[in-house]
């Protein structure tokens, strides 16, 4: 039997990822680069929905306008009911990847209208991430990779392989952008994408892209389990009327997985942002390996000020000082 056209292939995964996960009602919005992966889940989209195109221009090349431009006629050729090209300002924190990865969801999240937004990462944008995350040993959150549902982001085609994508657009008969980004080896992703992954392949036998995709899905599993269970001790510890403390009495029996995300939470909702993996540990020495020790500075959302996690007496305490 013949295998089945590239978008053909493309607009069931997307109907049926939008039947299955009941994104929005009667229309939604897709990131478009103009590059082949965004470029085909746009072509695929319009054909289930109204879609409105949020092509963002991050001015970071002499021809971005021009990119977009070019996006912004795809999409209405392919059958989007608008195409809007958004224009930011990138910043400088976090290092040029973070900030221009900022501004872009600031910018769609502006946009949207209340519409879900569909993102065109695939399984091998998955695959990458899960390395990255083992790379930087941030715990299983981080390996547990992107949600295929996030509200207001939506991911579709994370079980799509990306030659799929681009077969679609030469069946189209689309030119896409090929950003020079993706082939900078400055980059860590590029040499995860051009040397680790290929070698693994290789090493392996094939079949490592796959494999690292269902970790994460079974990564992501286990997490929403442990969340789940973290989340009901945080609101009975909280409903307990500590001042906003945690009891270290109530904490220190619980297994390590669950009392660590149990302080993730309630860092979280403290006011604390961008939290690793080695901060919440130190937060958790507080209780497990307490000697006295001063408070630990962790991430603050708050502007010009330092937020510390401290034990005081029997109770785990957040404090504030003035930068």
């Amino acid at each position: 039997m013949d295998r089945p056209g590239a978008v053909a292939e493309l607009r069931a995964v997307v109907a049926r990822f939008a039947r299955d996960h009941t994104v929005g009602e009667d229309r939604w919005c897709v990131a478009l680069s103009g590059g082949p992966d965004s470029l085909a889940l746009t072509a695929a989209a319009a054909t289930v929905m109204p879609t409105t195109a949020l092509i963002v221009d991050h001015r970071l090349q002499p021809d971005s306008s021009s990119v977009a431009a070019t996006a912004r006629d795809q999409a209405l050729a392919l059958g989007c009911v608008r195409a809007e090209v958004l224009c930011v300002e990138v910043g400088t924190a976090g290092g040029p990847e973070a900030a221009a990865r900022a501004a872009r969801y600031r910018a769609l999240d502006d946009a949207r209208a209340g519409a879900p937004v569909l993102l065109a990462h695939t399984l091998d944008d998955q695959a990458e991430t899960v390395l990255l995350g083992l790379g930087r040993g941030s715990g299983a959150r981080s390996i547990a990779g992107m949600r295929p549902c996030d509200p207001p982001w939506y991911r579709p085609l994370l079980a799509v392989r990306r030659e799929v994508t681009h077969r679609a657009c030469a069946e189209l008969r689309l030119t896409p952008w090929q950003d020079p980004h993706n082939t900078d080896r400055r980059y860590t992703r590029v040499r995860l994408r051009t040397d680790v992954l290929p070698a693994l392949e290789e090493a392996l036998g094939g079949g490592v892209a796959e494999a690292l995709a269902r970790t994460a899905t079974a990564l992501r599993e286990d997490n929403d389990t442990l969340d789940g269970i973290a989340a009901e001790i945080l609101t009975r510890l909280a409903a307990g009327g500590d001042a906003g403390g945690l009891p270290t009495a109530a904490l220190a029996p619980l297994p390590e997985g669950v009392r660590r995300r149990v302080i993730r939470g309630w860092l979280l909702a403290g006011g604390a942002v961008g939290l690793t993996d080695k901060q919440i540990r130190a937060v958790d020495g507080l209780i497990t390996a307490w000697r006295g020790q001063g408070g630990v500075a962790v991430p603050s959302a708050q502007p010009r000020t330092r937020l510390f996690a401290g034990r005081r007496s029997e109770l785990l305490m957040l404090y504030r000082e003035p930068v």
